[in-house]
């Protein structure tokens, strides 16, 4: 098995992306902390072309170094948006039929690997503070909350961990 060279990837340039048909996915950061958490989730976004990022409350936004280093040059492909407060983000999309989805460990969340997406449907996945979550009031106007099952000591991953994980498993789920 022969590893494949960078010009064999069939990558998209930007203006390919651009015009390329995205996955009917928005990620909305709730306040995220640390600015390589974000670099990470825009090139995640890049990868399985989501359609937006909405960046809110303390989330840093390009340009910036440590999230342009992350990011690999994806903040220049993926749409995005700082918004001040979640909620109304949360708000906004849901009045646009967007399912908001909350991934968070609460009550009566359903488990990841028993999510299944629905046709012709546009979901917005809220990742919350590397402490403190996703806020409470976000949660509670989510459609849905959705927790990565976990089985180790900790139960804790790291948010841009997190996003890959749910990001590529609802991604294949929607190709079927």
């Amino acid at each position: 098995m022969r590893k494949l060279k960078n010009s064999e990837l069939e990558r998209l340039n930007v203006d390919e992306f651009k015009s390329a048909e995205k996955t009917p996915l928005i990620i909305i950061l709730d306040n995220i902390r640390s600015l390589n958490n974000v670099g990470s989730v825009f090139r995640t976004s890049d990868a399985f072309l989501v359609e937006k990022i909405y960046l809110c409350g303390i989330t840093a936004i390009p340009p910036h170094n440590d999230i342009r280093k992350t990011a690999l040059g994806s903040t220049e492909t993926v749409d995005w948006e700082y918004i001040e407060h979640t909620i109304d983000i949360v708000n906004q999309l849901k009045s646009e039929n967007v399912n908001v989805i909350s991934i968070e460990q609460a009550e009566h969340a359903t488990m990841l690997n028993e999510f299944q997406p629905q046709a012709n449907q546009t979901y917005a996945l809220v990742f919350g503070n590397e402490v403190k979550g996703v806020a409470q009031d976000v949660v509670d106007t989510s459609d849905v909350v959705i927790e990565i099952p976990q089985f180790g000591t900790k139960h804790s991953l790291n948010i841009s961990v997190s996003c890959g994980v749910v990001v590529w498993d609802v991604f294949s789920k929607m190709k079927k």
